[in-house]
């Protein structure tokens, strides 16, 4: 029997800025298309069983979604311009970013195979060289028609399946009333709103395994030593500083407000652990074990660097990847990710036919049941479950449907959660000597440390935080509290993904802004004039291709 164990990891940082008004709406866009897609095909396969991984500032958007659909009161520019009813007085600016962001999607999967929406995009790209008059060319009806076309590619395929209304809406193609934005509007509201509530149910039926990650998504053995940063880099370039002030007490701190969100959103304390990015050291794994978490885990290359690290022969994977380990002097137990089987779901099987991609990889878990050389092997996959499905034709209904519905019954594969496998099978635990420091990606950190323009944010964290630590006892309750929530924003891993010319030049500049703005709120609040620096952008983003979101490397 080969056990399998899916984690999905759930993450969308926070693009709320000190004012609490969204920069980018990729989390409610995601939401409505690839989490409740995700709840539906596992409500549809209730014998599948997976982990599903929440980071804690995902669900306070989701929260903070729901209230503003409540009350009306949006924060978020794109979702109030869904029921605008005076598009056509938006400054000239102002409709151009919104034609340009309303073009975001993967083209050939959710806007080519909409007639009526490629034929607002060719009407673009006919008059967009034209500048001014091109923009005053275009009625108020083609940009209601736009944005109501680019919430409808955003929903999801089983949302679409269960909803005529929303059917009847692709099908008028054109035209659309403010009656009738507000019914999608409101469509978008009740998806959002239950959510949380699905995926709870599924956890305490037992069908799915809740996991958490430290709160704001920070890298934990950076926050714990930056010389981790050189452990399977030894030439990589660190920050200025020496370390990070109090980092252990600060990652202590977002591991016990992880532990305390999930336990109020879902009534239960989280057993286990996927730290951002995959990130782990043997102090980060201590201090999870120290906290009771009893299971985290990471990427294949963290496994491999540890293992050559102990002189392990890694000739053959399945004589080391199929189990999971544990360290000398912490009791939590560490699970690796498959990085060829998620990678396959995360980026290959996008052009595959939906049948012929799940029996791919039947046949390839088969394959390892065959050769393993343990008794109880488990193989892990461990990928987003939100970047891969735009890549997918109906956002991947055809591939997830084939493969949990045949897992589900499957006679030699048994799907499983972590918690569950360990209370099973205590004796798979394999010893590891030593972890050698890294993520997910690439089995080292260098994606948020060692560029100049990460370690220039990071240096300028430190700052900050040693303005936090001599000022913090001085002030008022409220003050303390708004001070506490702006650093552990700031010390989020996802402004050091940006950071760097590689990555896509209105993202970069997206994130820089509002990291600046960030800091600077930080220091106002604690009465601490800013450092002048915070006024100038901390890099020049790249040329990339920005997609919908924030496409992980390898998919987690």
């Amino acid at each position: 029997m080969l056990h399998l164990v899916f984690c999905w990891h759930f993450h969308q940082p926070d693009y709320r800025d000190a004012d609490g008004q969204y920069q980018l709406p990729w989390t409610y866009l995601h939401a409505v298309k690839d989490y409740a897609d995700m709840a539906a095909h596992l409500e549809a396969a209730p014998n599948f069983r997976c982990v599903v991984n929440f980071v804690p500032t995902l669900t306070a958007q989701l929260l903070d979604y729901n209230q503003q659909f409540e009350s009306g009161e949006l924060r978020d520019p794109l979702l109030a311009k869904l029921i605008s009813s005076d598009l056509y007085a938006l400054p000239a600016a102002a409709k151009r970013r919104l034609i340009e962001q309303c073009f975001k999607v993967n083209h050939p999967t959710m806007l080519e195979p909409f007639p009526a929406y490629k034929r607002l995009y060719t009407l673009w790209k006919t008059i967009d060289e034209s500048d001014a008059a091109g923009l005053a060319y275009l009625s108020e009806q083609y940009l209601a028609d736009l944005v109501t076309w680019y919430h409808l590619a955003w929903t999801g395929e089983t949302v679409r399946r269960a909803r005529p209304d929303l059917l009847t809406m692709l099908a008028k193609g054109e035209g659309y009333s403010l009656e009738e934005r507000r019914a999608l509007f409101d469509l978008y509201g009740e998806v959002i709103a239950s959510l949380l509530p699905r995926y709870r149910r599924m956890a305490e039926r037992g069908q799915i395994e809740l996991s958490a990650t430290p709160h704001s998504h920070p890298i934990l053995p950076l926050l714990l030593d930056f010389q981790t940063g050189r452990d399977a880099r030894p030439d990589l370039a660190l920050p200025k500083a020496p370390g990070y002030p109090g980092g252990a007490a600060r990652a202590e701190v977002h591991v016990q407000a992880a532990l305390l969100d999930h336990h109020a959103h879902f009534g239960q304390h989280p057993a286990g652990f996927w730290p951002a990015e995959g990130g782990v050291s043997d102090a980060a794994v201590q201090l999870l074990a120290k906290a009771g978490v009893k299971w985290a885990a990471s990427g294949e290359g963290v496994l491999r660097h540890s293992l050559a690290a102990a002189g392990r022969d890694l000739a053959q994977k399945s004589s080391w990847c199929y189990t999971p380990y544990k360290l000398p002097r912490a009791d939590t137990a560490l699970f690796f990710r498959d990085d060829h089987l998620s990678d396959l779901i995360g980026f290959e099987y996008k052009s595959w036919h939906g049948s012929d991609a799940a029996r791919h990889f039947l046949h390839a878990l088969d394959e390892i049941r065959r050769h393993a050389a343990t008794p109880q092997p488990l193989v892990s996959i461990i990928l987003d479950g939100e970047n891969a499905w735009e890549y997918y034709p109906f956002n991947g209904f055809y591939f997830l449907s084939e493969l949990f519905g045949a897992l589900a019954e499957h006679a030699t594969l048994r799907t499983s959660t972590f918690s569950d496998f360990l209370e099973l099978h205590p004796e798979s635990l394999a010893e590891l000597p030593h972890l050698v420091a890294g993520s997910w990606v690439y089995g080292d950190f260098c994606t948020w440390i060692g560029d100049a323009a990460k370690n220039r944010g990071w240096d300028w964290l430190v700052a900050a935080k040693h303005a936090y630590d001599g000022a913090f006892d001085k002030l008022s309750a409220d003050d303390r509290d708004k001070a506490e929530a702006l650093l552990k924003s700031c010390e989020s891993s996802d402004w050091f993904w940006w950071f760097g010319d590689y990555n896509p030049a209105d993202a970069v500049s997206s994130f820089d802004r509002v990291y600046r703005q960030k800091l600077k709120r930080l220091y106002e609040t604690l009465r601490v004039v800013p450092p002048l620096y915070l006024d100038s952008p901390l890099c020049q983003g790249g040329g990339g291709m920005e997609s919908g979101g924030v496409m992980r490397r390898g998919g987690a």
